[in-house]
């Protein structure tokens, strides 16, 4: 069944809906057309991702050179547009996509994000369009950065077998793990643990927030579906 934004799901899920064992952050044409970004805002995490626009747009930083003999300390190193075999790293795949799209006006590459909220709990943010790329220093080297912008499309084929994702905004890092903690993991209505999704108490079409916590709340999948649009 495809994800809807908001949904709360385990890596095991994860990876059972994309057929792949995640291993890494960045996975361009995973299928098809569709590519998959892995991202966290959690205290230690390896990369400086942010969200703008009211959850509108995402800049994903790209990923460093993996460790492996001889390289110790990746974060003093650029980012690598090229493995050591000479083919292109995630970081210049991306970045030729987006490019192509800025430069050209080719249709811009389909991505969907998830976002690790607690040690193997992840959030599905919703698919995004790939817009634009550069890169800058961050004081110490260069990195890769990505604009990725929220799909308008009120739909997009998830698997082979489609389905419709609505559109919504991202609701901020800080707010899911505020809400997830709260809310200890599980639906407000009933208790249950699984199937659960990030929702809004009011509805961002009819006035409510995505960056604060208390119009934030969990619900399963029976609940939500009940909810729908309504105001409680």
């Amino acid at each position: 069944m495809p994800f809807a934004p908001g949904d709360v799901l385990s890596y095991i899920d994860m990876c059972r809906e994309w057929g792949v064992s995640f291993q890494r952050g960045m996975y361009f044409r995973l299928k098809g057309n569709q590519s998959v970004l892995l991202m966290s805002r959690r205290r230690g995490a390896p990369y400086r991702d942010r969200v703008e626009q009211d959850g509108k747009v995402l800049i994903y930083e790209g990923h460093d050179t993996p460790k492996r003999h001889g390289i110790k300390s990746p974060k003093k190193l650029d980012q690598p547009d090229k493995n050591p075999g000479g083919t292109p790293t995630q970081n210049a795949l991306f970045a030729e996509a987006a490019t192509s799209h800025k430069l050209s006006g080719l249709p811009a590459e389909t991505v969907f994000v998830y976002e690790k909220i607690h040690a193997g709990i992840w959030a599905f943010n919703g698919v995004f369009l790939l817009t634009d790329t550069w890169q800058e220093s961050d004081g110490k080297r260069k990195v890769f950065k990505f604009k990725l912008e929220l799909s308008d499309s009120p739909s997009h084929e998830l698997t082979a077998q489609g389905g419709d994702i609505p559109h919504e905004r991202i609701i901020p890092s800080e707010v899911k793990l505020a809400v997830w903690k709260r809310d200890k993991g599980k639906c407000v209505k009933c208790g249950a643990s699984d199937n659960l999704h990030f929702d809004h108490d009011i509805p961002f079409s009819k006035g409510g927030t995505s960056i604060d916590a208390k119009n934030v709340q969990l619900l399963c999948a029976r609940h939500n579906l009940e909810k729908h649009d309504r105001i409680e």
